[in-house]
């Protein structure tokens, strides 16, 4: 049984981060490597994280903070399991989430692979289906790739390949595309394995906020201005279908 590398970014989370924190300790595969990095939290986050009695937590906490991506790498670099996980600290996993991933990336020999997943808001659950792959010219119509679904087979992948970039918003996608543009292709398990719990801001906020970061993603390829317009009109109409299906 190899070894699941699970990084947990951590900022204030008290709220939800006992019942993230539980569902990966019940997963049913038992392999695994969790790191937590506090990103020097202000709450009692760590505290939380310490009363949690389990071996195979690691915590590491951040004396200033360095915002998520920063985080996320940290993790990357003390990771030594086959294959990476990363799981958002307000997110949680179905408890088979990781062996129908190890299932399904070991059967297929896959580096890259996504699920769908649940948008969570109070009591309203809605599944949000994925496309059953995505090559990087997919990928950049089609923001569908959610963090907490991500797992990467290490031994296919150098650290350095999926190191996230050190930019305000978005910082995730811009990891997807990084990979993919290498030729690499990401395949999905249609079948929703997390909880996405959708924050409390006002849905028109976060549609605005969604849109630049968007955007400004689109303008940091190497592609003409058409195929980033064209590519942000189809993720708009991607996103709305997300929602809707």
């Amino acid at each position: 049984m190899k070894k699941v590398s699970i990084i947990i970014p951590v900022y204030n989370s008290s709220k939800y981060l006992k019942q993230c924190i539980d569902s990966v300790i019940n997963q049913t595969y038992k392999n695994l490597e969790i790191i937590i990095i506090d990103d020097n939290s202000s709450d009692n986050s760590t505290e939380i994280i310490n009363k949690i009695k389990d071996n195979r937590i690691k915590l590491v906490s951040n004396k200033k903070n360095k915002g998520v991506a920063n985080t996320r790498n940290i993790g990357i670099k003390k990771a030594t399991g086959s294959y990476i996980c990363f799981l958002d600290s307000d997110d949680y996993w179905h408890n088979d989430k990781i062996k129908k991933q190890v299932d399904f990336i070991e059967k297929n020999n896959y580096t890259f692979i996504y699920s769908s997943y649940i948008y969570l808001r109070g009591n309203d659950k809605h599944i949000a289906k994925v496309p059953k792959k995505l090559t990087y010219k997919k990928a950049l119509k089609n923001t569908a790739i959610f963090t907490s679904t991500v797992m990467f087979n290490m031994e296919h992948l150098n650290k350095k390949d999926i190191m996230m970039p050190i930019i305000r918003m978005g910082q995730d996608t811009a990891t997807w595309w990084q990979i993919l543009k290498k030729g690499i292709v990401a395949y999905a398990i249609d079948e929703p394995l997390v909880i996405y719990r959708v924050g409390n801001k006002s849905l028109s906020s976060n549609k605005i906020k969604a849109l630049k970061r968007t955007w400004k993603l689109y303008l940091r390829e190497d592609i003409n201005l058409f195929m980033k317009i064209y590519c942000f009109i189809c993720y708009l109409f991607n996103a709305i279908k997300r929602r809707i299906v």
